[in-house]
């Protein structure tokens, strides 16, 4: 199988356009790819590894290099709701954050955002996997009425 380089960075910058203009964010490439990658850092670290692997299987190659950038199988940490989430992504973000997510209003927005993109990689069978393992009150991060 020969890796084909030029073509994954071609789907990569196609999908962060995207996925800016998604955020409202224009042409901030930098910004976005900073918010998508804490993310999906914080995901991994609430969902299981199981879970996890059975997401990234799932993501062109471009994601799952972004998943799995720095991913250590440590005890995870105890995220129970929307706050402790946002608080962990900033964490993730770490200099940058109070730019990148300046109010949990709008961090909650990009959360959903960014759910709503990843869709076009995600069956409907994962998500619901996904937000089953979820904490109760984390599980409104995957919405019904936008996902299914």
């Amino acid at each position: 199988m020969a890796l084909n380089f030029n073509q994954f960075a071609t789907e990569a910058n196609t999908f962060m356009k995207l996925y800016a203009k998604e955020l409202n964010l224009g042409t901030n490439l930098d910004k976005a790819a900073r918010i998508l990658s804490s993310v999906l850092h914080g995901l991994r670290e609430v969902i299981s590894v199981e879970e996890s692997l059975q997401l990234i299987s799932q993501f062109p190659m471009f994601l799952k290099a972004v998943y799995v950038n720095g991913w250590t199988l440590r005890r995870k940490r105890k995220v129970k709701n929307m706050v402790d989430f946002i608080e962990l992504i900033r964490e993730f973000d770490g200099v940058t954050s109070m730019e990148d997510f300046e109010s949990d209003e709008v961090a909650e927005n990009y959360i959903d955002s960014t759910f709503i993109v990843l869709r076009k990689y995600i069956s409907l069978g994962e998500l619901e996997d996904i937000r089953t393992s979820l904490p109760k009150d984390l599980k409104s991060m995957i919405y019904h009425s936008y996902m299914f």
